[in-house]
């Protein structure tokens, strides 16, 4: 079987060195490139499966690819970097990030971010994987108020169903507080963030407990949550 291919693009020769090592060991076909506009190059003649993408390169630098490559691809892209603002993790989020890692980080933690990625992309299949017709995991039903996890009925609030629905239809994407503010709580112009914090608490529970091999939304440090079916 094909092995899935992934570019990393990282102009830190020792850094890339060991974590194409780890990439390798775990089955990946990964290459390097140190330069951005190169690697543009590379991805529009032989687009990867998916892209490790650092921020700070030289010349042509990671948000510029990533905006080059949301041009004409949808190739799931992680982002590596050592800018820990939140306005360059939002950034890159909106400009089409599928996920972001920060430096300095366990390589170990970037295979399980390239899986969960892959997954969600439909580039590597769920283990235990149900067949195709099979009912999805999480029904929602906004019309009658109701959401149901592997077939059990969650008692939700109301605004804890508009926000498992913000994120189940954005699959992947992580959303920050001030987004989810605007899709739940637009008309309550008194609310804060952190009312999301507490209704997110409660519905993350309540989601653990109907199914607690799963984590269906995840908390994304300083930037959002995100919902992974």
């Amino acid at each position: 079987m094909e092995r899935t291919r992934i570019l990393l693009v990282e102009d830190e020769p020792d850094l890339a060195r060991v974590l194409v090592d780890y990439l390798l060991r775990d089955g990946y076909d990964a290459s390097v490139e140190g330069d951005g506009a190169r690697a543009l190059e590379r991805i529009r003649k032989e687009p990867p499966d998916l892209l490790l993408l650092d921020l700070m390169l030289p010349g042509l630098d990671g948000l510029s690819v990533l905006r080059e490559v949301r041009a004409f691809s949808r190739l799931p892209v992680i982002l590596v970097t050592a800018r820990v603002e939140e306005i360059d993790r939002l950034l890159g989020l909106e400009l089409g990030a599928d996920d972001y890692v920060c430096k300095p980080y366990s390589p170990r933690e970037v295979l399980a971010r390239v899986k969960a990625v892959l997954r969600r992309t439909g580039g590597l299949p769920q283990a235990g994987a149900k067949d195709p017709a099979a009912p999805p995991l999480v029904e929602i039903d906004a019309a009658s108020w109701v959401a149901r996890v592997a077939g059990q009925r969650l008692d939700l609030t109301p605004k804890e169903l508009k926000l498992l629905q913000a994120l189940a239809d954005r699959p992947g994407r992580v959303l920050s507080r001030a987004q989810l503010l605007d899709l739940v709580y637009k008309d309550d112009l008194d609310v804060s963030e952190r009312a999301v914090d507490s209704h997110m608490k409660n519905l993350r529970r309540k989601l653990s407990q109907a199914a607690p091999e799963r984590e269906l939304i995840r908390s994304v440090y300083g930037v959002g949550f995100a919902f992974e079916p």
